[in-house]
């Protein structure tokens, strides 16, 4: 196989018993990423269940078994691939009660697989995942609707689902180019990998298909290059004894030799002097990779400064208004100091005003005057000093943060800056 294979990350979102280990464990299989040592404890245990079928939920059998010991896990990433994609799939429990979950699983994804089942139709966790997916910005939905072969593989039963979820997409901030419906057998293998017979009707893609035509710049948006410094380099060895680069991560845009970049938060100007890769150099850095950048003027920058384009300057604040979605038994109230890390830059927050609960079901806001866990809600911060941000639906990298307990170091609560 190729080794410049792209990249596709997924979260799959789905109701207890809508077959979302059924659909993971059967794209493993069709896509040959199942060890033969997987495949006959499949196969075995299968038969020792007395099915005439191989039992694909098995694949991920141990995450469910670990979780019913009461083992924590937030997000369980799994693996395939094929000739020309490599997949990742962010496995998350569909429950209200894992809503921190869902949020960890889709904050990375650039796709989402929302399983419906075909004999339930939508329902209110159908609301909740696509809800999330949503205010996450995540790019694409496919929404499998599953177990056809329950009930007959019925065109109008599909039809019916799928009229139900387009009224969700009116009350969102999707356009119907962006979620595609799909009718599948998980169990059967009806549209996963190979075309159904037994839904001549449907005369799309299979879901394996759709996933290998959509490419990874088209479910990026366009935004400005954000380049947040993690670690100056200073060898100090005969060789490099003026070498001074700075490293870190490089999202939104390009950044190329020349570009003039402003400096944050000091808004000093230099241009771009070389990039580097281990020990590789090059004209451009592609938004994803980590770099390290020379710049043309002996310029103090620091740990938690950020370089950008000097024609594409964030915003800068020091007061600012965030959807928060709170991951810990610590309630969020009025008054509440937190540190908060926006990217490798922290600063202390403090919260102003709690403006509402958000219902995950578009149904409105209610009023609220504190977040428990796996509430989500708008939230109005103080900040000890500016921070150098892009609103989230504009720049997920550089909109998004999270607050931080001061004597416990625990992740409180994830941010998405409005």
């Amino acid at each position: 196989m190729s080794d410049n294979r792209k990249l596709i990350k997924i979260a799959t979102a789905g109701s207890v018993d809508d077959g979302k280990s059924t659909l993971i464990g059967r794209l493993l299989y069709d896509t040959r990423s199942l060890t033969n040592d997987k495949l006959e404890a499949i196969e075995r245990n299968s038969k020792q269940k007395g099915f005439d079928y191989l039992d694909f939920s098995l694949a991920t059998d141990g995450l469910v078994a670990e979780r019913e010991q009461g083992i924590t896990i937030d997000v369980a990433h799994i693996y395939f691939s094929t000739e020309k994609t490599n997949y990742i799939i962010a496995d998350t429990p569909g429950h209200v009660e894992y809503t921190r979950n869902m949020v960890t699983g889709a904050s990375t994804s650039q796709v989402a697989i929302i399983l419906v089942d075909a004999r339930k139709g939508v329902i209110e966790q159908t609301y909740r995942h696509f809800f999330i997916n949503n205010l996450l910005r995540v790019n694409h939905v496919v929404v499998a609707i599953n177990k056809m072969d329950l009930v007959d593989f019925d065109e109008d039963t599909y039809l019916k689902i799928k009229g139900d979820f387009e009224a969700l997409i009116d009350k969102s901030n999707y356009s119907f180019e962006q979620v595609t419906f799909i009718p599948v057998s998980a169990l059967k293998g009806d549209n996963i990998a190979g075309k159904s017979e037994n839904m001549p009707w449907y005369v799309g893609n299979t879901l394996l298909d759709h996933l290998e035509v959509l490419e990874p710049q088209d479910l990026e948006e366009n935004t400005a290059a954000r380049f947040a410094v993690q670690y100056v380099i200073r060898p100090k060895t005969d060789q490099y004894h003026d070498f001074r680069g700075f490293s870190g991560k490089l999202h939104g845009g390009p950044l190329a030799v020349g570009d003039e970049v402003t400096v944050l938060p000091s808004f000093t100007k230099t241009r771009i002097k070389s990039i580097h890769f281990f020990d590789q150099t090059y004209e451009v850095a592609q938004p994803g990779s980590s770099v390290t950048i020379t710049l043309e003027n002996e310029v103090n920058v620091s740990r938690g400064d950020m370089l950008v384009k000097s024609t594409e300057l964030p915003q800068s604040a020091k007061e600012l208004s965030a959807i928060i979605c709170q991951v810990n038994h610590t309630s969020l109230q009025v008054g509440s100091k937190l540190i908060l890390q926006h990217g490798v830059n922290s600063v202390l927050a403090k919260v102003q005003s709690i403006e509402h609960l958000i219902q995950t079901d578009f149904s409105g806001e209610i009023p609220a005057d504190r977040l428990q866990l796996n509430d989500i809600g708008k939230v109005n911060f103080k900040l000890s000093k500016p921070i150098h941000y892009d609103p989230y639906a504009k720049n997920r990298d550089n909109g998004g943060f999270i607050l931080i307990d001061e004597g416990s170091l625990d992740t409180v609560s994830v941010g998405f800056i409005q």
